[in-house]
């Protein structure tokens, strides 16, 4: 082989490579276009799925700390087994209390797996006993025949009580001390006691072993307390350790008052020696799920199905000899079986869901931006290769075949395209957060890397082909006239069908997409709808007195195919930021609206049962707070008519007066103030008229009259109601926010109706009942302060009062994890699709200049001036930017009401239903203006560059 044929392929590889540098080099402006496009999409892939996880993780543990909070999501209960009581020493002694709840710790150790590390024992157990009798002292109240008292011991109360006098019970007793027990202060009145006052218990079941029952037990009082309000909830589940409680007792004309205390930890010890039935023993599992919240709660959700089976599979080995019941085992204390309460997985399947739904709302957005995305690369790599259309279509005719055209291009794309994906990977690696619930995706970064690198040797392909020959049998143009209206109507019946499904069985991460389908649907009709109307405006400028106006008509509806692509860019990114806007807008509002729901005012404070509050009204008009009261009671009443009885109905007390100073602009105290004007009238019978207003479905129970109860009060003559109709609530009133924290304790479906206040001294005062007070700061005072709203609230209802303050449950609303998660993917998303848009349509009017320029050109010929070329400029491009202004826009406001129940956004506003769809309209009119300034700045540039072009230039554009 001679030295040149040897020196051939290292020539021409050489020249190949200096061809792809140049090619390179010509085209570095649209290459790194591409390249910001895959950076771009590959970072997000690396970072978004992080920075999403964190907001999931975070509102899982705002959900779980605030359910625990009010109660205990996860407890194990038992009853432990002691021995029988002797006072022989080789009979082994019970277990201390203290060491059987200290014991209780390796009960999460059963949980299995992982699930153990993330369901840690909280600080201790507690233990409480059966109710036992009051011997003495007798309550000073003669009306109750009977008095019971529940001893209890909690390790966490002592941080949420004050001693006002005395101390706390002593965890040890000395030895022959008397065991101690701390009460409240409304207890120690209504058993009529005091710090060292001495009381006689006698339990139920005391002869458990045999035994003859002994003397009453003792127990001294060592301290007196009232309850601390510190806004964990602790008081709303032991708020039978503040206020005891009334009751008719059965069967007789008593009344039974049950109360509750404290006592140390070795009390159970003592109390067992004196032969009383052991008391129920429970541990509290804390649930504290760390940053990787949601993952581990993956982990956790099955385990804790099978908690107490295993758990009793585990400790327990066969049956007690005495009582034939499992016997259990907690170390070396033998227990019953176990009872697991689980609040938890109710907990973590409401998460799941809301969290399904969120994900759902952001995956919209997420979609809408790919195609924006995926636009703009097919924007850049056609201009791409129209800059080389001159070169590619010399190459071909010199012989270059079309693979090698291909792979030419390909060649100086696909290394600028792996390049900018490993940068864009890496730089979205270096600020995502680590240990959450949400790691990198490279699946769909691959996936963006690849698709924008088939674009290019896809759409060279297309350019450099050979065409195929026409068919004899048929005319030229038909094959293509023919597929357009088939391509047309098969998006059309996809985009319907893709609603249809996404309104039927939810959104899926297939069903994500339809908004996109349903945009480029849109194009469609607007690129059949707008070229016609623009030809007839033309015809109609065509008699007028100048050409500019139907040249500039004329052109533009004839490029109307050829700005196909920039009209769906624009379409898709007007449509996906108006539609992001009207999601945020939604959630910003409706978080007001379900804030002003869950407070009914500006604040509310609610408590337990029917009470009169304590509202002061010198000290109102002091603060400028208004109160208005609303009293729950429930009834068993009877149609007047037909006799047919409703049970049960929710029967609520107000004052429209009072509704109608704490909301002037309620619709709800509006209509209130005219039906229930008139007070309860006693009839001759001894009965009572009382008015009243219902829901549409109770007044359907009983058409042509009212309704009667009767009831009868301890102590009391019995009372006759008759109930008569004076309105109905219309749907606008049910859902007024003054009603909101009172209709929230309801199930729903419950049947309502609402009375007025003075018929309260009517009503049996009921435990199962519910106060609200609603407060209100009134104009001329200026803004109330939380603390003072609070003040407020527990003045009028005492410390074990709930307060809710408006301006701090929609500050948890806004703050919420999930809401803040959908709201920074929607704020990012269409910040990026209105970027990427702009760029794409930037490339596509460059792509299209040359077209416009030639028309320009052949009029400059024949005179025209240059302001005249700036007008047509402006001509042919503002049908394209009105017909994307007008598609965009309601195509962003006709996708939220097509989607129906798929974009559901009721979980983040916290309101009844589903909020009203609120469309941002500054942001409508920012995003048009925009769109006017890219057609000015376009048509300037336009006009600038052809000015500039000498009369040569101008000829051989016009004859290019």
């Amino acid at each position: 082989m001679s030295r040149q044929e040897e020196s051939t392929p290292a020539r021409g590889g050489s020249v190949t490579l200096r061809l792809v540098r140049r090619e390179a080099r010509g085209d570095l402006p649209l290459l790194a276009c591409l390249a910001l496009l895959v950076a771009v999409l590959t970072a997000l892939c690396a970072l978004g799925p992080a920075l999403v996880g964190r907001q999931e993780d975070r509102a899982l543990r705002q959900r779980i700390d605030a359910a625990q909070a009010q109660a205990p999501l996860l407890t194990v209960s038992t009853v432990p087994v002691f021995p029988e009581p002797s006072d022989d020493p080789h009979v082994a002694p019970a277990l201390p209390m203290s060491t059987l709840l200290a014991a209780g710790r390796q009960l999460t150790g059963r949980l299995g797996g992982p699930a153990g590390a993330v369901a840690p024992l909280a600080t201790g157990g507690s233990y409480d006993y059966e109710a036992a009798g009051l011997s003495s002292p007798r309550p000073p109240d003669r009306t109750v025949t009977e008095a019971k008292l529940t001893i209890s011991h909690l390790l966490d109360a002592a941080g949420h009580l004050q001693y006002l006098s005395g101390s706390a019970p002593a965890d040890r007793t000395p030895s022959g001390g008397v065991p101690q027990i701390a009460l409240s202060q409304a207890t120690a009145q209504a058993l009529g006691v005091r710090t060292g006052s001495r009381l006689s218990l006698r339990f139920v079941n005391q002869s458990e072993f045999g035994m003859e029952p002994p003397a009453d037990t003792a127990l001294v009082v060592s301290g007196i307390f009232q309850p601390t309000q510190t806004g964990d909830g602790f008081w709303d589940a032991q708020s039978s350790l503040v206020q005891p409680l009334q009751y008719p007792e059965q069967n007789t004309s008593g009344t039974v008052l049950a109360a509750r205390g404290l006592v140390g930890a070795d009390t159970a010890d003592l109390l067992t020696r004196a032969g009383v039935p052991a008391p129920l023993v429970t541990w509290q599992l804390h649930a504290d799920l760390g940053r990787a919240a949601v993952e581990r709660a993956r982990a956790l959700t099955g385990p804790l199905a099978d908690y107490g089976a295993g758990l009793n599979a585990a400790l327990c080995k066969g049956t007690d000899q005495n009582t034939g019941n499992p016997s259990c085992y907690v170390g070396k204390q033998q227990t019953g079986a176990f009872l697991v309460s689980d609040g938890l997985t109710p907990l973590l399947a409401a998460f799941t869901a809301e969290d399904d739904q969120a994900r759902t709302v952001g995956a919209f957005a997420v979609a809408s931006l790919a195609a924006v995305a995926l636009a703009t690369a097919a924007v850049a790599v056609r201009l791409l290769l129209r800059r080389r259309a001159v070169e590619l279509r010399l190459q071909r005719a010199r012989g270059a075949s079309a693979t090698r055209l291909v792979l030419l291009r390909s060649a100086v794309a696909w290394p600028v395209v792996l390049v900018s994906a490993l940068l864009g990977w890496t730089l979205g690696l270096w600020p995502a957060p680590t240990g959450t619930s949400g790691s990198p995706q490279p699946l769909p970064a691959l996936a963006a890397a690849v698709t924008a690198a088939v674009l290019v040797p896809l759409l060279t392909w297309f350019a450099v082909r050979e065409p195929r020959a026409p068919s004899s049998s048929r005319p030229s143009g038909g094959a293509t006239g023919g597929r357009r209206p088939v391509l047309e109507l098969t998006v059309l019946l996809a985009a319907v069908a893709g609603v249809l499904a996404l309104r039927s069985q939810g959104a899926d991460g297939e069903l994500s997409a339809v908004p996109v389908l349903v945009a480029l649907a849109a194009v469609l009709l607007l690129l059949r709808v707008y070229p016609l109307v623009l030809r007839l405006l033309a015809r109609q400028t065509r008699r007028g007195p100048g050409l500019l106006a139907f040249v500039g008509l004329s052109r533009a509806a004839r490029d109307a195919s050829a700005t196909g692509l920039a009209l769906f860019v624009l379409v898709l990114t007007l449509g996906t930021a108006v539609f992001g806007g009207l999601v945020q807008r939604t959630i910003t509002d409706g978080a007001a609206a379900g804030a002003a729901w869950s407070t009914g005012a500006d604040a509310s404070a609610q408590t337990v049962g029917n009470t009169t509050p304590t509202l002061g009204a010198q000290q109102g008009a002091r603060t400028g707070i208004r109160a208005a009261v609303e009293q729950l009671h429930t009834l068993n009443l009877v149609g007047e008519a037909d006799g047919a009885g409703i049970a049960p109905v929710a029967v609520i007390t107000l004052d429209p007066h009072q509704l109608a100073a704490v909301a002037p602009g309620s619709p709800l105290a509006r209509a209130l103030l005219s039906s229930l004007s008139t007070a309860p009238q006693k009839l001759a019978d001894s009965s009572y008229r009382l008015p009243f207003v219902a829901t549409p479905a109770l007044r359907a129970r009983e058409h042509s009259g009212g309704f009667t109860a009767s009831f009868q009060a301890y102590g009391q003559p019995s009372i006759h109601l008759k109930l008569e109709p004076t309105g109905t609530l219309t749907a606008a009133e049910l859902r007024d926010p003054l009603l909101g924290p009172i209709t929230a304790q309801l199930a729903p479906g419950t049947p309502l109706l609402l009375t007025t206040a003075s018929a309260e001294r009517l009503l049996p005062q009921q435990s199962s009942g519910s106060t609200v007070v609603l407060l209100h700061a009134a104009a001329g005072a200026g803004n109330a302060s939380a603390a003072a709203l609070r003040t407020a609230g527990a003045q009028a209802l005492g410390p074990l009062a709930r307060i809710q303050v408006r301006s701090e449950a929609l500050a948890a609303l806004r703050q919420d994890g999930l809401t803040h998660g959908v709201s920074t993917v929607y704020h990012v998303c269409t910040a990026l699709a209105v970027l990427f848009g702009l760029l794409a349509v930037a490339l596509e009017l460059v792509l299209t200049s040359a077209e416009r320029s030639r028309t320009t050109s052949f009029l400059r010929t024949l005179g025209l001036g240059n302001r005249a070329a700036g007008t047509l400029h402006l001509l042919q491009l503002v049908p394209l930017a009105l017909a994307a202004a007008l598609g965009g826009t309601l195509l962003g406001l006709l996708e939220p009401r097509l989607m129906g129940d798929a974009l559901n956004l009721r979980q983040f506003t916290g309101g009844p239903i589903q909020p009203a769809l609120r469309t941002d309209y500054r942001l409508t009119l920012a995003l048009g203006a925009g769109l006017a300034l890219l057609v000015l700045g376009a048509a300037v540039v336009e006009t600038a560059v052809a000015r500039g072009r000498r009369l040569g230039a101008v000829l051989r554009l016009g004859q290019s």
